[in-house]
């Protein structure tokens, strides 16, 4: 990483912890903010780059979900996960006042307070991932066993079927 990017703070958060990881710039679109573009961008199969959504459930309140990129996730396996009976997507408006990130830059690590995460059970089978380093533009490439202990995940399947 060049002397001219500054750090993230979701990347000095996992310094401060002694999380190996490795920032990676990629080109922003700004018409496409998918995971799909990012992967495309890194040269990265998209079962490597994973997405940061929040939900809100109808019992414990916002919590998050850590999906692989091409994937949806299932508010019912989700609620089901986080204690819910119920979950929906929060509004993209929201998104910056609940979590300090805006959409294509939201990450579970250093949001404004800790909220729950769920990270779909395949990635503990990779070796590396990548997940948003907190600002568009920038990805965390580091072991999903190292996220899981950080972010305190619990692994859980919250993906739809295919």
């Amino acid at each position: 990483m060049g002397k001219d990017q500054k750090k993230t703070n979701a990347a000095r958060l996992l310094d401060q912890a002694k999380v190996a990881y490795e920032l990676v710039a990629y080109e922003v679109d700004p018409d496409n903010l998918a995971a799909t573009h990012v992967a495309e961008s890194l040269g990265e199969p998209i079962e490597r780059v994973y997405k940061t959504l929040v939900l809100h459930g109808d019992k414990t309140g916002y919590f998050v979900c850590v999906v692989p990129g091409a994937e949806e996730v299932d508010l019912k396996k989700a609620a089901s996960a986080s204690g819910n009976k119920k979950a929906e997507m929060i509004p993209m408006r929201d998104l910056l006042g609940i979590t300090g990130y805006i959409r294509g830059g939201c990450t579970a690590i250093g949001m404004k307070k800790p909220f729950p995460v769920f990270l779909q059970k395949e990635a503990l089978e990779l070796d590396s991932f990548y997940v948003s380093a907190g600002q568009r533009g920038l990805q965390l490439k580091l072991s999903p066993t190292d996220y899981q202990a950080y972010t305190k995940a619990v692994a859980a399947d919250i993906i739809q079927s295919r």
